[in-house]
């Protein structure tokens, strides 16, 4: 029987902005419309507001409320990240560490430092899509200032050992004696895993505050106290001269409401999406043939599946799905006209035919087994009416 609504299982995509969050939202699109540089009560008002947020943020991160930038999102994070710490540190050394599975925010960033003079090296990963401490150890020289990590990826959800990650690149720069920046993505896993960064023991970590039911257009750079950084965006100063322009107030106060909801509940959360996710997992691979799990079945996002149907397009399964209700995703991406194999696929030593047969699923706190029983047997229909009738496909 099928749900009513949408059955939406894009939650790696976008969250819905939740109820609690609008609602906090809205008096800053009111008569709280004060900017926070000025001096006078109406702009005080919102500084008071951006007050409490930093301070909501510091709180679930574990850090000083001085290390917390807002930003305008997860790419502006990881961009003001990577320029910030390469260039700062540019005079001591221009190698840079990354991996081949990282979101495009982190991989074109790291493009841009390459096409300036800088030497990248994307590290390799393993079949669940991991990279491992050792790897990132043994590929630190006497040049390297800055590695830069995704904590969990957001297209197989696969997770890294980061704090260990961390660890290494403490030790490798304590050898050389040479400062070494660690940032890691968190986009992926707010709400679901641990953003204590004393514990992660990075110096940078990103956040998107629409992965979490807050608001688009909202993000957050945390950024150890000393860590040498370079500002992406200058002019009136804001945010401690690391992030000029004035702040959005609204989005803030949406993005720390969010933060902290999703963080107390992420326990439940979890364990709530990992019983869906099993269960897809379970009934899929046994009711479809030929289908594959893209990543591994441990350490993994408790939301994320991924699966791979062969001989089976991808975005034809999207558009069959969308037409019965169902909105997911695709480890393809559709740039200017042609279909491009998933990097990310790719990297875990797929075919770019597989690679372009790929499902992503992602779930969320509201999706249910009524959704999920929806799902298996619109998926089951539709892959073999597919494979059946070839010319169907994309």
């Amino acid at each position: 029987m099928r749900p009513r609504g949408i059955t939406y299982l894009d939650h790696a995509g976008t969250t819905p902005t939740s109820p609690e969050v609008v609602e906090a939202m809205l008096p800053y699109f009111g008569h709280l419309y004060g900017n926070p540089s000025s001096v006078h009560t109406v702009g005080q008002e919102a500084r008071h507001a951006l007050d409490d947020s930093r301070e909501s943020v510091a709180s679930v991160l574990n850090c000083r409320t001085r290390e917390i930038v807002f930003t305008s999102g997860g790419t502006e994070s990881d961009n003001a990240a990577i320029h910030g710490a390469a260039t700062a540190l540019r005079e001591t050394g221009s190698h840079v560490i990354t991996s081949s599975v990282e979101h495009h925010a982190v991989l074109h960033a790291c493009q841009f430092l390459e096409n300036v003079g800088f030497d990248v090296t994307y590290l390799p990963v393993d079949g669940d899509g991991i990279v491992s401490a050792e790897s990132v150890y043994n590929s630190i020289n006497e040049d390297t200032t800055l590695v830069t990590l995704m904590y969990a990826n957001n297209e197989i959800g696969a997770i890294n050992p980061i704090t260990e990650i961390a660890k290494a690149v403490k030790i490798r720069s304590q050898e050389l004696h040479r400062t070494i920046v660690m940032h890691t993505d968190a986009v992926q896993a707010a709400g679901f895993l641990s953003l204590d960064v004393r514990e992660l023991g990075v110096d940078m970590l990103s956040l998107s505050g629409h992965k979490f039911y807050g608001p688009k257009g909202s993000g957050v750079l945390f950024l150890k106290r000393g860590t040498p950084f370079l500002p992406l965006i200058v002019g009136g100063g804001q945010e401690r001269e690391r992030r000029s322009g004035t702040e959005n107030i609204a989005a803030i106060v949406g993005l720390a409401t969010a933060l902290k909801t999703a963080n107390d509940s992420r326990h439940s959360n979890s364990e709530h999406c990992m019983s869906l996710r099993d269960e897809i997992i379970r009934r899929v691979t046994t009711d479809i043939p030929s289908v594959s799990l893209n990543g591994g079945n441990t350490n993994r996002l408790p939301n994320n599946v991924n699966f791979a149907f062969e001989g089976v397009e991808g975005e034809s399964i999207l558009l069959g799905l969308d037409m019965a209700g169902i909105a997911a995703s695709s480890g393809s991406a559709c740039s200017s006209g042609s279909l491009e194999p998933s990097h990310v696929l790719l990297a875990l030593g797929q075919t770019a035919e597989l690679a372009r047969s790929s499902l992503r699923i992602t779930l969320g706190k509201d999706n249910t087994h009524e959704e999920i029983d929806y799902l298996i047997s619109t998926l089951s229909d539709l892959v073999g009416n597919l494979r059946e009738f070839p010319t169907m496909n994309i």
